[in-house]
């Protein structure tokens, strides 16, 4: 029976005769091991930035194409023009805060008495709002104070008035990005 040592210098691991010929080819003189570690060096600094571009694209705020986010527009019917903005007059993420509803007629009438519900959501994340907002205050002028709106991340986020006033029932329907 061969010792430990004896079976190791009789089978010679690695293969060092196998390793040495292509050694010898890439080794001096022909420069194809320079050239190797520069082409693997360029791949993985190509892999690097594709990944980089990955996340940058990923974690960018995303809006529809074409998203319409004018703060003030004639409702789905025609009856009003609604205009909406913060009562602050900035968009904070993750606080609740008001924001201001004014409505008037198409003839530009302040619209009194309207009874107002607020829905919405992230349209391309598929869920709703995480608060409840509501029409708290009648400010005058055609003017409604939402109380409750929170925006938690950044993004598209659509915001939907169901109005009903003397004039008759109407929506709308805001697009905020953050």
């Amino acid at each position: 029976m061969l010792g430990a040592g004896r079976f190791l210098r009789q089978k010679r691991f690695p293969p060092w005769d196998a390793i040495r010929p292509l050694q010898r080819y890439l080794g001096k003189g022909t420069g194809l091991a320079s050239l190797w570690r520069y082409l693997l060096a360029g791949l993985g600094l190509a892999a690097l930035l594709v990944g980089i571009l990955a996340i940058v694209y990923l974690t960018a705020p995303q809006t529809a194409p074409g998203a319409d986010t004018s703060r003030s527009k004639t409702t789905a019917n025609g009856l009003f023009v609604a205009s909406f903005q913060p009562e602050r007059g900035v968009i904070r993420q993750g606080e609740l805060q008001s924001w201001l509803l004014t409505l008037k007629t198409v003839k530009g009438a302040p619209v009194e008495g309207a009874a107002i519900t607020v829905s919405g959501g992230m349209p391309l994340h598929n869920h709703g709002l995480p608060t409840s907002p509501q029409a708290t205050d009648y400010l005058g002028k055609g003017r409604y104070r939402i109380d409750g709106l929170k925006f938690t991340m950044s993004g598209w986020w659509q915001l939907r008035f169901a109005i009903s006033a003397a004039a008759g029932s109407d929506t709308v329907v805001f697009n905020v990005v953050l």
